[in-house]
């Protein structure tokens, strides 16, 4: 499972000294070619909650593409390329960044899901660190936040994109900030798969609330790219 954040116009190479976390929509594009030259198949989080639930088996070759947060940049420079090449990708929302300055609208939100290539999940309300309480916050204090920042995503996202149908069953938690009492919280919250941001590759026994992602960052090189996709090696290969 991939993880992206912000995006950028450009080519790769072209952002030198900005945040790695943006990715030149040049860069993401040659990467969505790779896989396809590869052989690879981007899956649906609804394919892989399959494999893991030993309902469907999947090709050696399997990805999940994940961007975080819900900045505008993904519905200015990675949706049309998800377009062009009708490759799908899921994007976890934080709600609080929703209509804010830089981060998508409401009305952006619905046309990505309309489109059938968008899966809207959540990040939680604020992106707050999960297992960590604020200075001056009680443990019932943060029992309450921590039930908020998981609940209230779902709730919102379901109720405002009710009409394109968006059902809210998986979380990304931000920072990939997970504990056993975070843990404890999502168990009420009926979300069926949730990830950190751990590199690896899932197997069929992968623990559903403790799923791994790998980061794809802008300074990486497509060979950086291909190195953290082939989580398999032939053992016949040099």
């Amino acid at each position: 499972v991939l993880c992206y954040h912000r995006f950028a116009a450009g080519a790769a190479g072209a952002l030198s000294g900005s945040s790695k976390m943006l990715m030149p929509a040049a860069q993401f594009e040659a990467q969505l070619e790779w896989l396809a030259r590869e052989g690879f198949r981007v899956l649906r989080l609804s394919e892989l909650q399959a494999f893991l639930q030993g309902q469907q088996v999947l090709p050696p070759h399997s990805v999940v593409i994940t961007v975080d947060d819900g900045w505008e940049s993904f519905y200015r420079h990675a949706f049309p390329l998800l377009q062009k090449h009708r490759v799908p990708a899921t994007l976890f929302v934080t709600t609080d960044l929703i209509g804010s300055r830089e981060g998508l609208s409401w009305a952006q939100l619905r046309e990505m899901a309309q489109s059938g290539l968008v899966d809207i999940q959540a990040h939680t309300k604020s992106h707050r660190h999960l297992s960590d309480r604020l200075p001056g916050e009680s443990d019932t204090a943060w029992q309450r936040n921590l039930a908020t920042e998981l609940r209230q995503p779902r709730q919102l996202l379901e109720r405002q994109l009710a009409d394109v149908g968006v059902k809210v069953q998986h979380l990304a938690y931000p920072f990939g900030d997970v504990n056993e009492a975070v843990l404890a919280a999502l168990a009420n919250e009926a979300y069926t798969l949730a990830f950190t941001v751990r590199a690896g590759g899932n197997a069929f026994y992968a623990a559903p609330h403790l799923l791994r992602r790998t980061m794809i960052f802008g300074d990486h090189t497509l060979a950086d790219f291909a190195a953290r996709v082939q989580t398999r090696r032939d053992l016949n290969q040099p």
